[in-house]
């Protein structure tokens, strides 16, 4: 089994009860072929870098999972057929931290906006 980082966007619209279900489906889904979940993390709703399917903000989700490369096609599959799914990505990694990311890191001093360069 491989290690695999899958973030996907939601529509800016959704609920956080959506959210919620949306993920535990995607989740088991991969646990039904065998995979297993390592990381969830929610990265909050966020402004995108450009209008997608007619919205400018989106939720944002990352799991990280051990599994099977047909558990990863499938799961991509059911992103590409869900209509609140805007955008989604899977990579294939090394490792998975066992920390926050650092999308759930608070800036340091030297990346905060205004810092001397």
């Amino acid at each position: 089994m491989s290690l695999y980082e899958s973030v996907f966007i939601m529509r800016q619209d959704v609920s956080s009860q959506d959210i919620n279900a949306i993920t535990k489906a995607f989740v088991t889904i991969v646990e039904e072929m065998g995979g297993v979940l390592v990381k969830k993390e929610y990265w909050g709703l966020r402004t995108l870098a450009y209008v997608i399917k007619k919205n400018k903000r989106g939720h944002y989700m990352m799991l990280g999972f051990k599994a099977e490369h047909d558990a990863m096609k499938e799961l991509e599959r059911h992103y590409k057929m869900n209509e609140d799914i805007i955008k989604f990505v899977t990579f294939r990694v090394d490792k998975i931290d066992d920390g926050p990311s650092p999308m759930m890191q608070a800036p340091s001093e030297d990346n905060k906006p205004g810092a001397p360069i």
